[in-house]
């Protein structure tokens, strides 16, 4: 931190071999301190209210209490906190979840020791983090902020279904014209360009359930 003083660090993670990892790493840092260990989201949000740390390093995945939850819950109790998602997730859905719970960044358990420890110096620093790799993901994730109408999930239903455009039109009593319109809106928001793509991402994103 610019003052010179330590950084204290609350880490949360429901594997014990994980946290003392993470701890070691971060403990053989200069400028850091270990402040608390939490085995859930639950406990998490109890020893961030506590201890105040000024970094959170935080599993996405934690039984009852995901890491999105515990993240909007921590910043609640503890304003002066910076929450950094840990986890072996990668889901576009996830990154982009948690960064709008006001995480300051997203790590890899993959990370090296020097990028966890600059991670953390920069989002004391009030820096967003965000693994090199995962940044186009978050930003082409970000563009799924406008969401599917009920039209165009129905259209790609069908669309999964085998139906042709001008198939789906008489089912829905509608243009062909107008169920390709639906289809173009829908590939624009989901950022592919054919039917197929467009479908396997709607199935992988659980917009068609």
């Amino acid at each position: 931190m610019d003052d010179g003083r330590t950084i204290e660090v609350l880490l949360a993670d429901d594997h014990p071999v994980v946290r003392e990892g993470l701890c070691a790493m971060l403990e053989s840092a200069d400028g850091v301190t270990v402040v608390g260990q939490a085995g859930s989201g639950e406990e998490a949000v109890t020893l961030a209210t506590a201890l105040r740390p000024d970094i959170v390093l935080l599993d996405l995945r934690m039984g009852e209490m995901d890491g999105v939850t515990a993240t909007e819950r921590i910043l609640r109790h503890s304003p002066g906190s910076k929450v950094v998602i840990v986890t072996t997730y990668e889901n576009d859905s996830d990154i982009l979840r948690a960064v709008e719970a006001g995480a300051a960044g997203y790590l890899l358990k993959g990370s090296s020791r020097a990028e966890l420890i600059n991670a953390v110096h920069a989002a004391a620093r009030g820096e967003t983090v965000l693994t090199p790799s995962l940044a186009t993901r978050l930003f082409r994730a970000r563009g799924m902020r406008q969401p599917l109408s009920d039209r165009e999930r129905e259209v790609l239903r069908l669309v999964s279904q085998g139906l042709t455009n001008a198939e789906i039109g008489r089912q829905l009593f509608v243009s062909e014209a107008t169920i390709k319109t639906h289809l173009l809106r829908a590939f624009k928001k989901l950022d592919v360009s054919d039917r197929t793509a467009a479908v396997i991402t709607a199935l992988e994103r659980g917009l068609l359930s």
